[in-house]
């Protein structure tokens, strides 16, 4: 998979893992990659949301997200910079 290609939320299912860039909302230039949870949306049934930090967000494609650390690494680290650990 090229790394810039996200994953489609249609390929998604419950219990499914995803990686995300999340920007601190109290310091904008500060952004991490956060792992989220596909967990049934409990306000439309049938659905599925990204949970994240206590709260439910629809799935939909608009969010950007990888379905593995790496390849949410590799377009963090070009659009970013690379990160020390």
């Amino acid at each position: 998979m090229d790394p810039y290609q996200q994953a489609q939320s249609s390929s998604l299912q419950e219990g499914d893992v995803v990686y995300l860039f999340y920007r601190n909302p109290h310091t904008q230039n500060v952004a991490s990659i956060q792992p989220a949870s596909i967990m049934a949306n409990p306000f439309e049934e049938g659905e599925l949301s990204i949970f994240l930090y206590d709260t439910y967000y629809p799935l939909s494609d608009e969010f950007v997200f990888f379905t593995s650390l790496e390849e949410a690494e590799a377009l963090y680290n070009d659009y970013f910079g690379p990160t020390f650990e």
